[in-house]
């Protein structure tokens, strides 16, 4: 037996009579093994420093929940196209349907799947491509821009019109079974070309895929609605609203809002990815005719300082981040310095690596997305904590609602969507005219926002 290469009874002796030497070790055991490791890390002067009250926020209706689903980025998205209509109308509380948009999202990217398939007809099955668009060609989660493409297509509607089923409320048997169909279709493409059959032919078979793919959504989901009528009452029961629309009328007329103008601001500070510059995710998208993603990277500065800036101005923010580290989940307290796990372990372990390692080194990426809803500012203008609207039930955290210290933004905090017009002549100069660069489908910026 080699020494070096392998765990021997010596190392072992030492280790444990290193560990039993301390008394912080023993007591440290004691406690994880009964609570867990967040519990026994869990630092009560941290959680205090994050009271509920805000010097900049913008108030929603009641607190929406995605259950069990992963369409955290479709409820962010449409919380805040809601604040706008129950601004709009001064209703008390207000709920788009989620169910809607879950349709056509699955629907777009099946053929989105489709179209990669097709495109990617003469790489090997084994190879890394191949399998990465096999891996989860229609999961939940997505992206700002995928919804705007969304909307954009399709529109909106109240939630009434087209309401939850129990296929959106927990989506993991719609998921397995049109996952396992989309998996047999490129099957039947790939040998089908493999057999000699022309690209017309293929197409035309990828054609009735998709009406299968309907069908299949319309049995779980239901039909979405080509029109429906509408009776919005405001605060004082007066009718703000009333009428027949479809969706895409309803959003012009009820939302209005010009999603085209808001742009995703990411900051990646990876070696790999200069400040100033804007980019794309490779194969990464659901409407394909409206294109995939872009993202202009800047520090992380720039992006709380257009969050504050559309906050003051009364619009929420939607943001992406890692939202399983630091995060006292029952409490909804997202904070460095809430949880103390190295001085738990007596060593580095959540700050053996800087923001820019746990991007290369697949420690983090964007897991979520919630809206900023509120800041407090320091003397000097500077954010110190957050507010955030989840989108799991009124009964997480303090009713619905989690803060954010501002150190952990430095950390975690990887993307927010906001009007162009806080952007700098220069910025907004580049993220419409510059070729973004294209990354790999495989980069966590192409990670999804997809956390139950």
């Amino acid at each position: 037996m080699d020494d070096m290469t392998s765990v021997t009874a010596d190392d072992l002796a030492r280790a444990r009579e290193e560990f039993f030497s301390e008394r912080a070790n023993v007591v440290a055991k004691n406690a994880v093994s009964s609570v867990g490791v967040r519990a026994a890390a869990r630092v009560p002067e941290g959680v205090a420093a994050n009271a509920m009250t805000f010097d900049v926020e913008v108030s929603q209706g009641e607190r929406c929940d995605q259950q069990r689903s992963g369409r955290c980025w479709m409820f962010a998205s449409l919380n805040t196209m809601r604040y706008r209509v129950i601004k709009k109308y001064g209703l008390k509380s207000f709920e788009l349907s989620q169910a809607y948009p879950l349709f056509w999202d699955k629907l777009e990217k099946s053929n989105w799947f489709f179209e990669n398939i097709l495109d990617t007809l003469d790489e090997p099955l084994s190879g890394r491509l191949v399998a990465y668009l096999l891996s989860d060609p229609v999961g939940d989660g997505g992206q700002w821009d995928m919804f705007k493409s969304l909307v954009k297509k399709y529109g909106v509607c109240p939630k009434e019109a087209m309401p939850e089923t129990a296929c959106s409320r927990n989506t993991s048997e719609l998921h397995a079974y049109l996952t396992r169909y989309l998996r047999g279709a490129a099957k039947r493409l790939r040998q089908s070309h493999e057999a000699g059959v022309g690209r017309d032919e293929l197409e035309e078979m990828k054609k009735e895929m998709m009406g299968d793919v309907y069908r299949l959504l319309v049995t779980c989901l239901g039909e979405p609605p080509a029109s429906f009528e509408v009776r919005l009452r405001d605060k004082d029961d007066n009718l703000a609203l009333s009428g027949t629309f479809t969706p895409l009328e309803f959003f012009s007329e009820a939302v209005g809002m010009n999603v085209d103008d808001y742009v995703s601001l990411i900051s990646a500070p990876t070696a790999d990815k200069p400040f100033g510059h804007t980019y794309t995710v490779s194969r990464l998208g659901n409407v394909v005719e409206d294109g995939g993603v872009r993202y202009l990277n800047l520090p992380i500065e720039r992006l709380k300082d257009a969050a504050i800036a559309q906050l003051r101005d009364d619009l929420p923010v939607w943001f992406g981040c890692d939202v399983g580290q630091s995060f006292i989940r029952e409490e909804g307290i997202m904070d460095t310095a809430a949880l103390d796990v190295d001085g738990l372990f007596g060593f580095e372990v959540e700050g053996c690596m800087d923001r820019a390692e746990r991007l290369d080194y697949g420690e983090s990426l964007m897991t979520h997305a919630m809206v900023l809803e509120g800041v407090n500012l320091d003397a000097d203008g500077r954010p110190t904590l957050w507010k955030v609207e989840n989108s799991w039930g009124k009964d997480h955290g303090r009713n619905g609602f989690d803060t954010l210290s501002d150190p952990w933004f430095d950390e975690y905090v990887y993307q927010v969507v906001v009007d162009k017009k806080y952007l700098s002549d220069d910025e907004r100069a580049t993220y419409e005219g510059e070729d973004p660069t294209v990354l790999a489908p495989w980069d966590p910026m192409g990670s999804l926002a997809r956390v139950r």
